[in-house]
């Protein structure tokens, strides 16, 4: 199931996300298996403001999480996150569809996301869901100061895209 994501999900959410890092270990980015969880104040933020997401397994405790931005008549996934003992099971897809359904409702007109351009689970697996890299001349001035605030975190020591979906008609 998958449903708003409720303030005691948060610390939840944050073992997920350790859990999850630890995959970057085998693709040498360790840095990115050691950096902290989202912290609880912006995940609440998320929470409250209605754009963070979990799927759920039978007991309603979340395996999976994302968390979404609108920015320039889009949504913009900031993460999106499967527990490592859940993966491959298309949860990441569900969760991604489900914040499209929630963007279409809103008259929103594309997902967009930040990603690691190498990582297997990362930009080839977005490309698989009709992502498509957006080339920078295309970024906006929102999507320039995502991709400035991600590398004065560091993320910028590895290859990293930009990548656009346009929201379908449906639903």
């Amino acid at each position: 199931m998958i449903r708003k994501a409720r303030p005691g999900d948060l610390e939840t959410l944050q073992a997920i996300e350790v859990l999850a890092g630890e995959a970057f270990r085998a693709v040498g980015l360790d840095a990115i298996a050691d950096d902290d969880p989202p912290n609880l104040n912006d995940l609440r933020g998320y929470a409250v403001a209605g754009r963070a997401w979990v799927a759920t397994d039978s007991v309603d405790s979340p395996i999976a999480y994302i968390l979404v931005d609108e920015i320039d008549q889009g949504a913009h996934i900031a993460q999106v996150t499967v527990h490592p003992q859940r993966s491959r099971q298309g949860i990441g897809k569900a969760l991604i569809e489900e914040v499209e359904r929630w963007a279409r409702s809103c008259g929103l007109q594309a997902l967009t996301l930040t990603t690691f351009s190498e990582v297997p689970w990362n930009a080839p697996y977005y490309a698989r869901l009709g992502f498509t890299e957006l080339p920078e001349p295309q970024w906006t001035e929102d999507l320039h100061r995502i991709v400035e605030m991600e590398a004065s975190q560091g993320l910028g020591a590895w290859p990293r895209v930009v990548m656009r979906r346009n929201v379908t008609a449906g639903e």
